[in-house]
């Protein structure tokens, strides 16, 4: 496995495949290329379906240094992923001189048919088993054992990522007004936040993580900072849990780098033994693994042992199975916000449940997380980040129940 660094990236919303990746293809190209007179770009499968509502024409237009004619290919899908993308560098007689294909293959990482996957490979274990199995043998704990393989450099990286997600969440929960895009959503963390503080105990909890999410998901939706955990579309549910943990109930910021240590090697596992992309597994990929990251983190804050943690992140994984990407207009929006938010609580669900066990249970995560990758193969590509079926088909304004045949 790769570093935890390459799950939480810190750029703008509001898709990691459909803008981060993209947008980091262009700066490669564009490089290779600075005396390009002009540059053409193919968008192949599910880039070129959501693409617009995903703003990638926009960020790749904003990043290639001259003019770029987009062109979409939404019936045609490129060999390795369903993100494909052709650069080509063009001449002032409109000549190909150079071409690439490229793929965003999700949590804002490209690849191409030269790339070497395990070339960044840092952790010697794979799977979940193999650490446990480790740390019965060496002692200690899943962050220990990320600091062991990382260095004590990642805690200075995951203090910045903090920061980043925290800023986000502040800065939700200022920003009245309505989201970009078709839809014209209005933003709903200010109100939420406003209504946290007025509640009794009962609820005051559920409505402030709600708050927060929402306050992540709605700044990635207006193209703002953020912090992939493992992708843009499901950015808000870690920071919430984790704010929720630092103001709500004065949880030190030593103790929550320590549980993002942890939720960075959950979505490392999910990320490569299953996928985190959208396009490739449907929505179980990303607020799935979320789910399971922020379950995990939340669960080492709570002084879980190893086994609690993975059942925490086990469980918050397998109640997701099955979830599909269906944005409306290809915008992360509906309902990809509010997923944010019943994720975050979810999270805490599955780390309340597991915190009360002894962590013995019958399906271990990697066995939860094999699952998720057949499910989403199985899935059709309607329900895969096309925007082709599911909740996408409702349209603007929604459309009337089916009626029932007389009888």
């Amino acid at each position: 496995m790769e570093s935890i660094k390459k799950i939480f990236k810190i750029g703008n919303g509001p898709s990691s495949s459909h803008t981060m990746g993209p947008k980091k293809a262009a700066e490669i190209f564009a490089e290779r290329n600075p005396k390009a007179d002009s540059f053409r770009v193919f968008l192949f499968g599910s880039l070129a379906l959501t693409g617009k509502g995903h703003m990638t024409d926009y960020i790749i237009m904003k990043t290639l240094p001259k003019p770029t004619e987009i062109l979409w290919e939404p019936n045609k899908n490129l060999p390795l992923h369903t993100n494909g993308m052709r650069f080509e560098a063009l001449d002032n007689q409109g000549n190909s001189k150079d071409q690439w294909d490229v793929f965003s293959i999700g949590g804002g990482e490209i690849i191409d048919e030269a790339s070497d996957t395990n070339e960044n490979h840092i952790y010697p274990h794979n799977t979940m088993a193999d650490i446990i199995d480790h740390l019965e043998e060496n002692g200690g704990t899943l962050w220990e054992y990320v600091l062991s393989v990382e260095g004590e450099s990642i805690i200075d990286y995951l203090r910045e990522v903090w920061e980043v997600m925290k800023d986000a969440i502040l800065r939700g929960l200022e920003a009245d007004g309505t989201l970009p895009g078709v839809l014209k959503l209005r933003r709903k963390a200010p109100s939420y936040h406003v209504k946290a503080n007025m509640q009794n105990k009962f609820a005051e909890d559920d409505t402030f993580l709600f708050a927060y999410a929402l306050a992540v998901a709605e700044e990635n939706a207006a193209a703002g900072l953020v912090v992939t955990a493992p992708t843009c579309g499901s950015c808000g549910i870690l920071p919430a849990v984790l704010y929720l943990s630092s103001k709500n109930h004065s949880i030190s910021e030593a103790r929550l780098l320590k549980a993002l240590a942890v939720a960075g090697l959950v979505g490392n596992l999910v990320k490569e033994n299953a996928s985190i992309s959208g396009a490739e597994v449907g929505c179980q990929g990303e607020v799935g693994t979320a789910c399971s990251m922020a379950a995990a983190a939340v669960t080492q804050i709570l002084g879980g042992t190893t086994y609690q943690i993975e059942f925490a992140a086990s469980t918050a994984l397998e109640h997701h199975l099955g979830l599909t990407c269906d944005p409306i207009a290809g915008l992360v929006q509906i309902p990809c916000i509010e997923r944010n938010a019943f994720g975050a609580q979810r999270a805490l669900d599955a780390a309340l449940y597991a915190i009360h066990s002894d962590g013995r249970h019958m399906v271990p995560f990697d066995n939860v997380v094999e699952v998720m990758e057949q499910t989403g193969h199985d899935l059709p590509s309607l329900y895969k980040e096309t925007s082709l079926g599911g909740l996408a088909t409702i349209g603007l304004h929604g459309r009337p129940p089916k009626q029932k045949p007389k009888q």
